[in-house]
């Protein structure tokens, strides 16, 4: 394989995961470290209202193994309030609570999910690309309009290594097209079958023959998501 497949679920710190997927006697404290031994990777959704502190970041850098990677939710000042425009401030205090673990090898993509009202607005997309550019941070961008699907959005996308994130849900599914050396999917359909899961290890397994995919399940008050996470994961493993 040309990349490694990371997979995991959109947070971990769900008491009702119990027993299905936590042990039950398991401290919440804990959760983490557990869920670290069934899967490699996590999409943090905490950065979306807050940025993580130094002291938070080293304890899920400890909790975890090395080869675990943490992809992150960009703040709603960025994508919901400012909408990608003078945001500089804000991407600069963002990128400097990564820090920790960029200094640590141990990110994933960053996730910029736009809201469902924010219609395709390409010259804006390519000024914030120009100035979020990193060398050490992948960036992904979820639009939730159907108007971004379009070749002009692929191309600005193309040219700053910034992934589609191919995002399903009940309600819109976005086109698999290929923009960066590295994948990233949401997959938060409300269930999936035997023959959709096969589909998705399938799919998963073609594109890291192109570089690392990052492929997270949605988390529910159920943990039927990061069971599958887990499932395909140990199943990729064998294969």
């Amino acid at each position: 394989m040309a990349g490694n497949i990371y997979l995991g679920s959109s947070g971990w710190a769900y008491t009702s995961w119990k027993p299905d997927f936590y042990p039950p006697k398991l401290p919440s404290r804990k959760f983490l470290e557990f869920y670290a031994t069934r899967l490699n990777s996590v999409e943090v959704n905490y950065t979306f209202r807050a940025l993580p502190s130094a002291a938070m970041a080293q304890s899920w850098l400890a909790a975890t193994a090395p080869d675990f990677r943490f992809s992150f939710k960009a703040p709603q000042r960025i994508t919901h309030i400012l909408r990608l425009k003078d945001c500089t401030e804000a991407l600069a205090s963002f990128y400097r609570s990564l820090q920790p673990f960029i200094d640590a090898h141990r990110t994933g993509a960053v996730l910029f999910q736009l809201p469902p009202n924010f219609k395709a607005a390409p010259a804006r997309l390519d000024t914030f690309l120009e100035k979020a550019a990193s060398t050490s941070l992948r960036p992904a961008f979820e639009f939730r309009h159907e108007s971004w699907f379009a070749d002009e959005t692929y191309s600005i996308l193309r040219r700053h290594n910034a992934a589609l994130c191919v995002a399903e849900n009940d309600e819109l599914v976005t086109p698999d097209v290929v923009t960066a050396p590295f994948s990233c999917y949401r997959f938060r359909q409300s269930s999936y079958s035997a023959e959709d899961l096969a589909q998705i290890r399938s799919l998963l397994a073609q594109r890291a023959q192109q570089g690392d995919v990052f492929a997270y399940f949605k988390h529910e008050e159920d943990p039927a998501g990061a069971i599958h996470a887990a499932t395909l994961l140990e199943e990729l493993r064998r294969e």
